[in-house]
């Protein structure tokens, strides 16, 4: 082969990577997704919504339902509070409940909704009231050690030294 056949692949090649990577960026940031039609918007307030943001799913039994609109903080009950648009082919009862889950290696937050009971559905306009928040992992591992310190001490506290022990005959040990 001549050099510029060769240069030729090389060229096709990089360019087919580079677009295999440009793929990959547009699937995890969520740009690839299929868009959903006609919403209506409910609202659910979080204490804590870890990495959350807008344009996250909304998942049901793992399909999209939905997707995040924004995320507010509300000042005075010092909580996030989160619009959704659900997609109006789906119907939740007013009893559902919205947790934060985190999906894949790379940590991509999304909302899940979990029907509950209810007879009534939710509208555009009403607020879920039953919230998960999100879990965060800094906070996990920092009270899993809190509550290894916390065995350690009672453990040092609950070993007292013998010195004053009476050692046992033989005829003295109980059988």
């Amino acid at each position: 082969m001549d050099r510029t056949k060769i240069d030729l692949w090389v060229g096709i090649f990089v360019a087919l990577g580079v677009a295999a990577l440009l793929g990959l960026a547009m699937k995890v940031g969520n740009l690839t997704s299929s868009k959903i039609g006609e919403t209506f918007s409910v609202t659910a307030a979080f204490e804590n919504v870890g990495s959350l943001k807008p344009n996250a799913p909304v998942k049901s039994a793992g399909v999209v339902v939905g997707r995040v609109d924004n995320i507010k903080f509300d000042s005075k009950a010092f909580e996030a509070v989160v619009t959704i648009n659900i997609d109006r082919r789906y119907s939740f009862p007013k009893d559902t409940f919205a947790n934060i889950y985190t999906a894949g290696l790379l940590g991509e937050q999304y909302v899940g909704l979990e029907a509950g009971g209810d007879e009534d559905e939710l509208k555009n306009g009403d607020k879920i009231t039953k919230t998960q928040d999100a879990v965060v992992l800094e906070k996990m591992i920092s009270q899993f050690l809190f509550s290894k310190a916390s065995e350690t001490e009672k453990d040092a506290s609950a070993v007292e030294p013998k010195a004053n022990a009476k050692s046992t005959e033989l005829g003295d040990a109980p059988f």
